[in-house]
């Protein structure tokens, strides 16, 4: 494959040792962006969504099977490891997901253990996405931010914990992307939670990773429609 001769030759650039490391953003290709866009929406405390949610290649909930969700810090923080196969859970109505315009784009947020419509809920719940094929890479832009943590968690389909990152976060902190060592095609699902006083989102999910070294144009956005 194409790709992974053009991974081998940009070995220098991928020196990091970890199961899942930080790659300049200009590096992968990916063919899908899911950018939530074609969600119903509203500035303010945003909507509140019920369910799992659906687009094409990606589902979105709350947590993972098996996972326990805490809530003494007034944000979720997921406990324990999912159960296998990897299965999606959403939200009790008002902590579940939502989506708020910031900026003029739509951004997906939890709802944190306050409740909707209360805006100390906002961006302070957890996500979790499980994609309909296992990925070898992956990026996310984080949305909003004032000075806390967000930590992202990846599992194979089996439930097993890949890898944790934890990262500094500050006001629409940008881009992570995130590509597996070796380019194994394991990740089925991540969840994303946050240590932040105003919360967190998540915005432009891009995935199904075709070409190392081709910084072509993103995928059209508006692309997500389930």
């Amino acid at each position: 494959m194409r790709w992974l001769v053009l991974l081998l030759c940009a070995s220098p650039a991928l020196a990091c040792e970890d199961p899942i490391c930080e790659v300049p953003i200009d590096l992968l290709r990916f063919t899908r962006i899911i950018d939530f866009s074609s969600l119903p929406s509203g500035y303010g405390v945003g909507r509140a969504l019920t369910g799992v949610i659906d687009r094409k290649g990606a589902h979105f909930g709350e947590r993972f099977a098996g996972q326990g969700l805490e809530t003494a810090t007034g944000h979720d923080h997921l406990t324990g490891l999912p159960q296998p196969p990897l299965t999606l859970l959403p939200g009790e109505e008002g902590t579940n997901l939502g989506t708020i315009n910031l900026w003029g784009d739509n951004v997906l947020k939890g709802h944190g253990p306050r409740g909707f419509p209360d805006a100390g809920a906002v961006g302070e719940g957890a996500i979790a996405v499980l994609f309909d094929r296992d990925q070898p890479a992956l990026a996310v832009d984080i949305r909003g931010g004032e000075g806390g943590t967000v930590t992202l968690e990846f599992f194979d389909r089996h439930g097993r914990l890949i890898q944790t990152i934890t990262r500094q976060v500050d006001r629409d902190t940008g881009t992570l992307t995130l590509l597996r060592r070796g380019a194994v095609p394991d990740i089925a699902g991540f969840t994303v939670e946050n240590e932040d006083p105003e919360g967190l989102g998540i915005d432009n999910l891009r995935f199904e990773f075709r070409e190392l070294l081709g910084a072509l144009p993103a995928p059209p956005r508006g692309s997500d429609a389930g």
